[in-house]
């Protein structure tokens, strides 16, 4: 008995050592290699200590269940697409959607509804593992599912067990980054932000930003930016309209953060004197702005000028307010 617990101790221990070292890696990658390829490399860190053949990842509104912003290993681009046609029906889903904070297992082809067995043939996805998160900050929920064959062992409590605490780690780094590279104090009200790639692929959405896009550009089902928004990606800074609202463009290093404001009565700002006071409120010095603008520092300033007049505002964090307020008008 002594020498099994002696054994188990040891296990433990390893287990504990190969964790931190994980963990560690998560955090080396947070800073090396940016929002990018985060998720996907961390996971992949991961899957040494918890094997999986496949997963599934992004931000998920709950009711009904639509997949906005999503990665993906070893599974098709067409994925999301086919489990959409059945998401209503999906009890696994609506089982990890009602959990957040909880892993929930699962195994077998055994949903009540048979589209949602096939699609789970299809894609070989007999054992699985989810974790959801509330995300009051985006009005969306944050979702990781693991996956393993047919022909796998089924995960269990010890595994879960890591799972959890790993996407603990994953999703306070991947907020943070998110938090940075938007640079403006959101505090819960980053719902009409959204940052992409330059192809159009998103790192993370806001749930107000989604709606609006769906509103003004029906068919639209998340993770790629609309055609019409993607052509204006290269143009940043710049401002669209996007029915009655604004939509605001601006680089970050490789990536474009978009910035949704309500168009009513209100100041009204030139469009390139909105895409300066949004670069300032992010950050972003004279110089920097009449670089990326391509005007003269003094430009820059006048430009700053009128808009601190207009809007009635005395600091850079006030701008920033006034700049996210509904009776700002481009």
């Amino acid at each position: 008995m002594e020498e099994a617990d002696e054994v188990g101790a040891v296990a433990s221990m390893a287990t504990l050592k190969a964790f931190n070292q994980c963990v560690l890696h998560l955090g080396r990658l947070a800073r090396d290699r940016g929002a990018s390829q985060f998720i996907a490399d961390g996971l992949q860190a991961f899957s040494q200590l918890v094997p999986f053949a496949s997963a599934w990842w992004g931000e998920m509104s709950p009711s009904p269940a639509q997949s906005w912003m999503h990665g993906r290993i070893n599974l098709p681009e067409s994925f999301a697409v086919e489990w959409h046609k059945v998401a209503v029906s999906d009890r696994f889903s609506h089982e990890t959607l009602s959990q957040p904070g909880e892993v929930v297992r699962d195994s077998g082809f055994t949903d009540p509804c048979e589209e949602v067995n096939d699609f789970a043939r299809r894609h070989d996805l007999y054992h699985l593992m989810c974790i959801t998160f509330e995300l009051p900050e985006s009005g969306l929920v944050f979702f990781v599912c693991l996956y393993r064959g047919l022909q796998a062992s089924a995960f269990n409590e010890r595994e879960a067990g890591l799972f959890s605490a790993f996407c603990d780690h994953l999703l306070q780094l991947w907020r943070f980054q998110v938090q940075d590279m938007i640079r403006v104090d959101t505090g819960n009200a980053a719902s009409d932000f959204g940052i992409a790639r330059l192809d159009g692929s998103l790192l993370y959405v806001g749930a107000s930003l989604c709606a609006a896009i769906q509103r003004e550009l029906p068919g639209w089902s998340g993770s790629m930016l609309p055609p019409e928004v993607v052509e204006q990606l290269q143009k940043a800074p710049c401002v669209m309209r996007l029915g009655r609202c604004a939509l605001t463009l601006s680089p970050n290093a490789e990536h474009v953060i978009l910035s949704l404001e309500t168009q009513s009565r209100g100041a009204v700002l030139a469009p390139r004197e909105r895409t300066a006071a949004m670069l300032f409120a992010a950050g972003h010095s004279y110089k920097e702005i009449a670089k990326i603008l391509v005007l003269s520092p003094a430009t820059v300033r006048t430009y700053l000028r009128n808009c601190y007049l207009q809007l009635g505002v005395k600091s850079k964090v006030e701008l920033g307010s006034a700049l996210r307020s509904p009776n700002t008008t481009p």
